[in-house]
């Protein structure tokens, strides 16, 4: 689409040849679907996709059976190609090493998964894309048109990308899958020292945060806390307290018609242009804009 564009625009730089290449001779999508492809051959950019997984997710299964593809994937890195990742094919290229030392996204539904699965993986779980030393990863399944749009203006410039985009009817201004989370689809919390802690402040969302409080109900100094969260999560009891309480707002304006100050309040907040702060930088949107975009009026009833 973006090649039409520039042809319509009288460029040429824009061309862009997409073939899809596999180490196997016959491949299923998901439901079944063959696919044609065509053996692997050199390229600039290697677009990993993600995998079918059943429920519980048998990560380990799909991998033991993915030899080719991650042998594939090591070498196009090995060479200096650039690689990418779509959803969770960042699960792939953490298996092939070449996320080792890196930053990187997937679907915010597996995100904790990754990160346990590979520690010397920094996985960032509100990042749409993430482009660490060549190395592209992004969230889930829309988010391929993030990335889509980033190459095209990287390679295009941002016009091409803009037009790009309004034709395809997409969005070109997101920044964060933050507002997308569903706290109800997440796997229940265990019982480790992070998720008792996680749970304590879940439950004490709105009241003032006070970190010497809270070492002393899980009996422990505030150094111990913050040394045993940080190790188990990469973050602090805060940060997590700000994204639960944003996570909770984001509810609130989605299915209420509370004013955005009442909200802030219901959530800890006095100040409403502090709080209002805080959701744009986690979400990339006002309070206003995540309402306009995500409140849907009650069905008509019958």
């Amino acid at each position: 689409m973006a090649t039409r564009v520039a042809e319509v625009r009288g460029t040429v730089e824009a061309a862009y040849d997409v073939r899809i290449v596999s180490p196997r001779r016959r491949v299923l999508a998901s439901g079944d679907v063959r696919i044609d492809v065509g053996p692997l051959r050199p390229s600039d950019v290697l677009v990993v996709p993600g995998f079918q997984v059943g429920s519980p997710v048998d990560v380990d299964g799909v991998l033991s059976r993915l030899g080719p593809e991650l042998a594939a994937i090591r070498a196009h890195a090995a060479g200096g190609g650039a690689v990418v990742s779509l959803c969770i094919g960042a699960f792939l290229l953490a298996e092939a090493g070449v996320l080792d030392r890196r930053t990187a996204t997937t679907s915010w539904l597996y995100a904790d998964q990754l990160a346990r699965r590979y520690p010397a993986v920094e996985v960032r779980a509100d990042q749409l894309v993430v482009t660490d030393q060549g190395v592209t990863t992004t969230a889930a399944f829309s988010a391929m048109y993030d990335f889509a749009l980033t190459l095209i203006r990287r390679h295009s410039g941002e016009s091409i990308a803009r037009t790009t985009a309004r034709i395809a009817l997409v969005d070109d201004a997101r920044t964060s899958q933050a507002p997308y989370v569903d706290q109800s689809v997440l796997p229940a919390g265990g019982s480790t020292f992070a998720d008792d802690v996680k749970r304590w402040l879940d439950q004490h969302l709105n009241a003032p945060y006070d970190l010497e409080r809270l070492a002393s109900e899980l009996h422990v100094s505030s150094r111990t806390l913050l040394r045993r969260f940080g190790e188990a999560t990469g973050g602090t009891p805060l940060e997590y307290l700000q994204a639960a309480r944003v996570r909770r707002a984001g509810r609130l304006l989605e299915t209420t018609g509370r004013t955005v100050a009442r909200i802030a309040g219901e959530v800890g907040y006095r100040d409403p242009a502090s709080f209002s702060r805080l959701f744009r930088r986690l979400t990339g949107k006002a309070p206003g804009e995540y309402r306009s975009q995500f409140r849907r009026p009650p069905a008509d009833r019958a």
